[in-house]
C-alpha cells in the first residue's frame, strides 16, 4: 500500500496484512531495517494479523519508500508526517527505537486518532536527558558523531555491529540502502519530544524494554544501560506502563516475539474494550 503525503517527495510504502475490518495498527521500524524485515523489523508480528489490520510502514530511506529529502535520507520529522497520515481515522501505534521518536511526535499531534501507543526500546533520549546514564550516552554520541569519517554503506553496516560485539548483518541491497540512510539521518537522540502533550493524551501507553542479559557486554554497556534508563524515565513522564521482556535486548519483537505478541494483543484488546465503554 502507498500513502501520499503532500509535504514530502514521493509516496511512503507500507505492507498491509490482516482483515479489512480489524482494528488498525501502524508499526514504525528502527534503523537498519524496514517494515516487514525478518531480521530487525516486524515480520514476526504478522501472526497478529488474524484479528488486527497491520500496517508495516517503510520509513523514508528504507524498504520501498523514497528518501526523506536531499539533506537527510532518514528523518524522524518526515516519519512523524507520514505516521500522522497513516493513522487515518484511528489506529493503534507501535514504534521501535528510531521509529518510536516519529511515532511520539505524530501521536502528540494527532492524539484524537491514536487508539493506543506502544514504544519499544525508544530512542527518545531528550525525554530523559537529565538522567545520568542518558546524559552520558548523549555526550558520547555527540563526541563520536563530531569525528565520523566518510564510510561506505558496507563499512557503516559493519561498524554498527562489530563495534559493540554483534554478529554482522548480511549486506543485501535493502540492508545497504538502510545503512546509507542511517549514515545520513537526522539523529533521533537530539529530537525534541512532546512529553507534556503525551502525558495528558487520553490513549493507553506502553513502553517495552528488553532485559539485555543475553547481549554482548560492550553492547549492554553502551546501549542497554542508557536505553533502559530512557525507557523507564519516559514511561514515568508520559504516564505509560513499563514492561521488560526477558531474554531480549534491543529487539524484543525479534528476540521474544511470542511474548511480545501476546502482550500487544492483550494491550490492544483492553484499549478497544475501554473505547467501546466510553
Amino acid at each position: 500500500m502507498f500513502r501520499p503525503n503532500g509535504n514530502l517527495p514521493g509516496e511512503v510504502h507500507a505492507s498491509v496484512v490482516g482483515p479489512a475490518d480489524g482494528p488498525r495498527v501502524v508499526f514504525v521500524h528502527g534503523s537498519l531495517s524496514w517494515g516487514d524485515d525478518p531480521v530487525s523489523g516486524f515480520a514476526a508480528q504478522r501472526g497478529l494479523a488474524d484479528r488486527f489490520r497491520l500496517v508495516l510502514m517503510d520509513r523514508r530511506g528504507h524498504g520501498g519508500s523514497p528518501d526523506a529529502g536531499p539533506v537527510f535520507r532518514s528523518d524522524y520529522l518526515a516519519d512523524a508526517d507520514d505516521v500522522a497520515e497513516l493513522l487515518g481515522d484511528g489506529a493503534h501505534l507501535v514504534g521501535h527505537s528510531y521509529g518510536a521518536v516519529g511515532a511520539m511526535i505524530a501521536a502528540a499531534r494527532r492524539a484524537d486518532a491514536v487508539r493506543s501507543l506502544v514504544l519499544i526500546e525508544p530512542g527518545c533520549y531528550q525525554a530523559a536527558a537529565d538522567d545520568p546514564q542518558v546524559a552520558a550516552a548523549l555526550r558520547a554520541n555527540r563526541e563520536a558523531y563530531a569525528d565520523v569519517p566518510d564510510l561506505t554503506p558496507e563499512q557503516w553496516l559493519r561498524a554498527a555491529t562489530e563495534s559493540v560485539g554483534l554478529p554482522p548483518m548480511e549486506p543485501t541491497e535493502e540492508r545497504l540502502r538502510a545503512a546509507a540512510s542511517a549514515a545520513a539521518e537526522r539523529v533521533c537522540w537530539e529530537a525534541g519530544i512532546p512529553v507534556p502533550a503525551l502525558s495528558v493524551a487520553p490513549f493507553p501507553k506502553l513502553v517495552v524494554s528488553g532485559t539485555w542479559e543475553t547481549a554482548p557486554d560492550l553492547y549492554r554497556e553502551r546501549g542497554g544501560g542508557p536505553l533502559l534508563a530512557c525507557a523507564r524515565v519516559t514511561a514515568e513522564r508520559i504516564g505509560a506502563r513499563h514492561v521488560s521482556i526477558p531474554g531480549s535486548a534491543h529487539y524484543p519483537h525479534v528476540d521474544a516475539p511470542d511474548t511480545l505478541n501476546k502482550l500487544l494483543a492483550a494491550f490492544w484488546d483492553d484499549a478497544e474494550a475501554k473505547r467501546s465503554r466510553a
